[in-house]
């Protein structure tokens, strides 16, 4: 049966949740950058969903996290490659939004869009792994 989930790793989904949420309106109202942004916080806190529940230790910072989820994703077979590669595919959609300048500094909104799709994937996997 499916077994139960902490208290801070459903705290952690709930929030990556919110930011799938945050990241569609985000879009809807044309605001590339925000919505990007929002997509990658989603996989980030889905990602410190995963190690929290995989090893009790709170990873804080975006390194820490891509490092210790890659760490343990890579040899669990239900998290396919290119969700594994993910989170730091979408952190450079965030790079992008928060200090770049100029005309390279804008999320197209469709990049913003498949940042949408693949956090959503991403999320899901990452619930379904915690219930495993």
């Amino acid at each position: 049966g499916a077994r139960p989930v902490t208290p801070e790793a459903l705290g952690y989904i709930e929030k990556a949740s919110r930011c799938l949420a945050y990241a569609r309106t985000n879009l809807d109202v044309g605001l590339g950058n925000d919505a990007g942004r929002n997509a990658y916080l989603a996989a980030f806190h889905a990602a410190q969903a995963y190690i929290f529940e995989r090893t009790s230790q709170i990873a804080k910072s975006h390194h820490g996290v891509h490092t210790e989820f890659s760490r343990l994703a890579k040899d669990d077979p239900n998290i396919p490659a290119q969700l594994r590669r993910f989170l730091a595919q979408a952190y450079n959609l965030k790079a992008v939004a928060d200090y770049e300048m100029g005309p390279e500094s804008e999320v197209p909104l469709d990049r913003a869009e498949k940042a949408i799709n693949g956090a959503r994937e991403f999320v899901a996997i990452i619930e379904q792994r915690l219930r495993a």
